[in-house]
């Protein structure tokens, strides 16, 4: 049964609510209502929508979305990229601006909203995850190359139609180059310029809006002395309270709009939440992701009844938000009464803003959305994930928007794919150069006749195993020799039935060549999915291993005395004590172990493998043909024995290394004094 702060997650952040906390709030408020201002004219022209729906898109929908999310900072409403990808979609059903226009963006925003909460409810919250930073970099760069194509007409003062690609926009404006307006250009150009340096010179004031007031007093200025300039104006916002606009209700709106409907949502949902987890790591907030879901589903339905287009995170007046001092979403909600308020007085003010003035703010607005940091780091970092990028920076511009998200995503799991099915897989020798002899990946130095070492990162599951199954036959017709397999199972993360079924078939067919497979430092979920489906019957309990020195002893006695005894590589230490089927001592392989201190301890280990041995009544004949005679009740003498060296191994390791402790030493001398 839901509880009320499930239905109502405002209850929550009741609690929070202070003279202090309201203060900040309605700081925050005010800030966020001016700038808001600006931003709606400006994502109302990139979407092809009048004026004023941008701004009915900051009312409605920001005051749900603060009452149902969960969000302490962000603040919805409409954003740059929603509404190109908006203007990309419609543009092509209806002429933008037209009442039909309105209509389609009133549907399409209520069949995002729809497709949001249903998200939310079912929580899915972790569906946006597969929109990676990769794919979001390449389409707001390309997302900013369509605005300016769209703009640089009003900012050229060029009459060209409009055009479904940004190249055919663009081809277009060149071929009526020479009718540019230069009181346009003059215009635009005052716009742009007073925008950067205010942003540079007057960082806490809101950019938009400096250079707007320049670019009309530039106009002003040119209207006074120039006769006829041929500029072009906004049209006024009423000065209304939003309306209520019922959408398009019919199944033929539904299905052309269903498609770019899917596409809209994932990436305005990927744009709120990525926004809030940013701003909740900061705080120090714990973020429900499905409850955000909930609250911009909410708030989508709600604002298309309220002419109000998609809404969603808007990473500019959040930031401000935050950064103002909010405290709770009490900012948010107050900034969406506010912006009521303010626009019945400033509505007919938009009217004197020239087009080319809002398109050099919106040149601004394309420049902020290229990424070129982040950009440059994955060029550099990634060729996989630079492909992605440019594939969806290019989606964007030739094809559209919202084709262009859905081939990012694609192309992304479809590499995360191809990568998982392909684990790293590395050949590991000992490295004779460490006192340890730890195992490393170096192509110069010698292996086993006898023992190949693989290391293996990445999951073992049905994908991978024909990649797996590859690269040990490649292994095994290099060395043919090497019928143990000593398997470093360590990076294995994931394992399935049939990697499972792949080990277990491994381990037997090793067996009836006279060899074996080993896991060492596997992993207690493969470990369990192992005994309980039964394959550690075919592997054997006596072949894992959970330390190196356990495992190097134990492999030992079972490789081949006479390829043993003939081999003069001496890979391991326990390598210099194996002769005719007999552990002994020697100077030449002491030496090659390293000092008396360090040779010692494998010197007692040696020695107990020959008990280990002459305990089996293993003889060199018996040794090399061991899998094909060797009776039951020997396998259980022997694997007792090994199990009893390998105990064994541990203590005197962990005794050494207790001998090796200052501490101990110390204690050891005031004893003896």
């Amino acid at each position: 049964m839901l509880s009320a702060h499930r239905l109502f997650p405002f209850l929550r952040w009741r609690r929070l609510l202070s003279r202090q906390s309201v203060r900040a709030d309605v700081v925050a408020a005010v800030t966020g209502a001016v700038l808001m201002l600006p931003q709606g004219v400006a994502f109302a022209s990139i979407a092809g929508l009048p004026p004023q729906y941008g701004l009915y898109a900051g009312m409605v929908p920001a005051i749900v979305a603060a009452l149902f999310g969960s969000s302490w900072h962000l603040v919805s409403g409409p954003t740059t990229a929603a509404s190109i990808v908006l203007f990309s979609v419609l543009s092509v059903h209806a002429e933008p601006g037209s009442a039909h226009y309105v209509q389609l963006a009133l549907t399409l925003t209520l069949m995002v909203g729809v497709i949001q909460l249903a998200l939310g409810l079912i929580r899915l919250g972790a569906l946006v995850d597969f929109i990676s930073h990769s794919v979001l970099v390449g389409f707001t760069a390309g997302a900013a190359v369509l605005i300016a194509a769209t703009q640089l007409k009003h900012f050229l003062g060029v009459a060209v139609p409009n055009e479904a690609h940004a190249y055919e926009t663009l081809f277009e404006i060149a071929t009526h180059a020479a009718q540019a307006n230069p009181f346009a250009l003059g215009v635009g150009g005052a716009t742009v310029g007073a925008g950067i340096w205010a942003r540079r010179f007057l960082p806490r004031v809101p950019y938009m809006l400096v250079a707007l007031a320049a670019g009309c007093a530039v106009a002003a200025a040119m209207e006074a002395g120039v006769t006829a300039p041929g500029l072009i104006y906004m049209s006024t916002v009423p000065a209304t309270l939003p309306p209520f606009s019922p959408p398009l209700l019919t199944f033929d709106a539904f299905q052309s709009l269903a498609p770019a409907a899917l596409a809209l949502t994932l990436f305005a949902l990927t744009e709120a939440v990525s926004i809030a987890r940013a701003l909740a790591l900061r705080s120090g907030q714990h973020l429900d992701g499905n409850q955000e879901f909930i609250g911009q589903g909410l708030s989508n339905i709600a604002g298309s009844f309220f002419s109000g287009y998609v809404a969603t995170g808007s990473f500019n007046r959040s930031a401000l938000n935050y950064e103002v001092g909010a405290r709770t979403p009490l900012a948010a909600l107050l900034a969406g009464v506010l912006l009521m308020g303010l626009v019945p007085l400033v509505g007919p003010l938009v009217g004197y803003l020239p087009t080319a003035s809002m398109a050099g703010i919106l040149f601004l607005v394309a420049w902020g959305l290229v990424d070129t940091y982040h950009a440059r780091k994955i060029l550099r970092a990634s060729r996989p994930e630079s492909a992605v990028m440019i594939a969806t920076f290019f989606a964007a511009i030739l094809v559209d928007l919202e084709f262009a998200i859905l081939l990012g995503v694609l192309l992304s799991l479809f590499l995360y794919l191809f990568d998982a099915t392909r684990p790293r897989i590395y050949s590991r020798v000992p490295d004779p150069r460490l006192a340890a002899r730890n195992f490393v990946t170096d192509p110069g130095l010698p292996e086993c006749p006898q023992l190949k070492i693989v290391r293996v990162d990445g999951s073992l599951f049905f994908g991978a195993l024909h990649h797996v199954r590859r690269m040990f036959r490649v292994f095994e017709s290099r060395q043919p020799g090497q019928k143990h397999l000593l398997l470093i199972a360590s990076g294995i993360n994931r394992l399935d039935v049939s990697g499972a079924e792949f080990l277990a078939h491994e381990a037997s067919t090793r067996r009836a060549l006279g060899g074996g497979l080993y896991l060492y430092r596997a992993k207690d979920p493969v470990l369990d999915l192992l005994r309980r489906g039964g394959y550690l019957e075919a592997i054997g309990e006596d072949s894992l291993f959970r330390f190196k020195g356990a495992a190097i002893s134990n492999i030992v006695t079972r490789l081949d005395p006479a390829v043993c005894e003939g081999c003069r590589r001496r890979i391991f230490l326990e390598c210099g004590y194996l002769r005719g089927g007999e552990f002994v001592e020697d100077k030449q392989a002491d030496t090659h172990a390293g000092s008396a201190s360090e040779r010692a301890p494998h010197a007692q280990v040696a020695r107990a493998l020959g008990l280990c041995t002459r305990f089996t009544g293993a003889t060199r004949d018996s040794h090399a043909s061991a899998a094909r005679h060797r009776r039951p009740h020997l396998q259980r003498r022997r694997a007792h024995a090994r199990r009893a060296v390998a105990r064994r191994c541990r203590e005197r390791s962990a005794n050494d290394a207790e001998r090796r402790t200052p501490a101990h030493r110390k204690s050891e001398r005031q004893r003896t004094n």
